[in-house]
């Protein structure tokens, strides 16, 4: 192979360093091409494993992290009873630990809880191993805590004081987040998930009164609304108005905070309360000029529909579910005649607007991707009519849904594809319980006209197709 300048090297590196597969084959290419690709690949090991459902790849990055203990370290464990030792033989060639630049440590708190020894000796396993990471040659960007409790800040500043990304759910000792306020101002994505209520908890927001370059704030809530506690996350944010560019709440807003965000440029709303039908007032002077990307659950749709109005026509994205079909005509109007920038729409649709989609398809004309869930007893003959009579010329990326007695029926998809077939070969995800559908979508592919395709009835469920 021709030699490369080290730079050429780190720029393709860079390219493919989302692409495993293909990156995980330049360590192979010689020893200059591993030694560059072997920081990028364990800079943020959690990224890549975090979400696998198999325990194999942990219990070996485990391994790993384990090689590092010094002989001293590995006496004292086995003293106190935990050997864990047994699958490693010999120090690694590289410091493995030295390239981890994002510090996740619950991913670290699951290889632990994943050793066969007793609980209160893998107290004594995590704190040997987070003095590894820990240290005064540390320096993480990334920083994601839960309840571990032998995590100390004290003394250990220069590690976390230029942190970008912090996640913390409030099962994280609040001292912690006090600590971090005091040494770092850097945080630019910030991200809290609200476990329970405690209204005394406010460390996080002391952490989030000082930052100086907040731009994405994400709080998820998975225990309904508490309304004081809330209150008080909202009134947090209130001196980054014009900074925050990105933001989740799962919950109705309990101030009008959201109208001092007129520089939002992505905004994702989530109702967890039983009380659907509570008002929404305080959304309602909420003026979004910039906001490309909106996404809901469980918010009425006339709620949305005003909000779409006040959006400028620079919305791209929109991604809506609401349970339960209460739209009145508002929404998919707003729809239409505000955001002819469009390019992904997921929508529930009923049999008595589905006419208003025509509309859509006529305005939206830049929309490629599509995702429709049909409610009850929904007239899936007419949405398909209208789809290959009046969809844009890029649209070919489809995803069906049937809610409920919204049966999509084999007959109809087959009257979809007949009627598809001199167009783009379209990308197909198919949700519904006519297992039957199987064998038209290998008959159509076959064909020509589906290009790939996902059933929830198939056994590649799991499989993402490239949106």
């Amino acid at each position: 192979m021709l030699k490369l300048n080290r730079d050429i090297i780190f720029l393709i590196l860079k390219e493919l360093q989302n692409d495993h597969k293909s990156f995980y084959s330049c360590l192979l290419v010689n020893r200059t091409w591993c030694e560059m690709a072997v920081p990028i690949l364990w800079r943020d090991p959690a990224k890549i494993f975090g979400c696998c459902l198999n325990i194999k790849p942990f219990k070996n990055i485990f391994n790993v992290i384990l090689s590092h203990l010094s002989e001293e370290s590995r006496d004292y464990l086995k003293i106190q009873g935990i050997d864990v030792f047994k699958e490693i033989y010999q120090q690694p060639l590289f410091n493995y630990i030295s390239f981890w630049k994002c510090l996740d440590l619950c991913f670290l708190d699951y290889m632990v809880a994943l050793t066969d020894i007793e609980e209160n000796m893998k107290y004594i396993l995590g704190k040997k191993i987070l003095k590894l990471f820990i240290n005064s040659d540390s320096k993480f960007f990334s920083l994601s805590i839960s309840e571990l409790q032998y995590l100390n800040i004290l003394g250990t500043e220069q590690c976390f004081s230029e942190i970008e990304y912090f996640y913390s759910d409030n099962n994280a000792n609040s001292n912690i987040l006090k600590g971090l306020a005091k040494i770092n101002t850097s945080i630019k994505k910030l991200e809290f998930y609200i476990m329970y209520i405690d209204d005394d908890d406010h460390g996080i927001v002391k952490l989030i009164e000082v930052q100086k370059s907040l731009k994405e704030v994400i709080f998820r809530n998975s225990r309904g609304t508490n309304e004081t506690y809330c209150k008080l996350l909202e009134n947090s944010l209130i001196t980054y108005a014009n900074s925050v560019q990105y933001l989740r709440i799962d919950w109705k807003p309990i101030t009008e905070f959201l109208s001092n965000f007129v520089n939002l440029v992505s905004l994702d709303l989530m109702d967890h309360s039983y009380d659907y039908f509570k008002t929404w007032n305080n959304l309602e002077k909420a003026s979004f000029p910039f906001l490309k990307f909106l996404k809901s659950e469980r918010v009425p749709p006339w709620v949305l529909a005003n909000l779409i109005k006040n959006t400028k026509g620079h919305l791209i994205k929109i991604n809506i579910f609401n349970y339960q079909d209460v739209d009145d005509g508002r929404l998919i109007k707003a729809i239409y005649q505000n955001c002819p920038k469009l390019n992904y729409l997921r929508l529930q649709l009923s049999n008595e607007y589905v006419s208003d989609f025509e509309s859509l398809l006529i305005n939206c004309q830049f929309l490629f991707k599509l995702d429709i869930i049909g409610m009850d007893n929904f007239n899936w003959n007419k949405l398909f009519d209208i789809l290959t009579k009046f969809s844009p010329i890029n649209l070919y990326k489809f995803t069906f849904s049937a809610f409920n007695y919204g049966g999509l029926k084999l007959e109809s998809l087959k009257l979809f594809l007949d009627n598809w077939n001199e167009r783009h070969p379209v990308l197909l995800e198919i949700h519904s319980g006519d297992i039957t559908i199987r064998d038209l979508m290998k008959k159509y592919k076959t064909k020509g006209v589906i290009k790939e395709y996902v059933l929830s009835s198939d056994e590649w469920l799991y499989i993402q197709l490239d949106y």
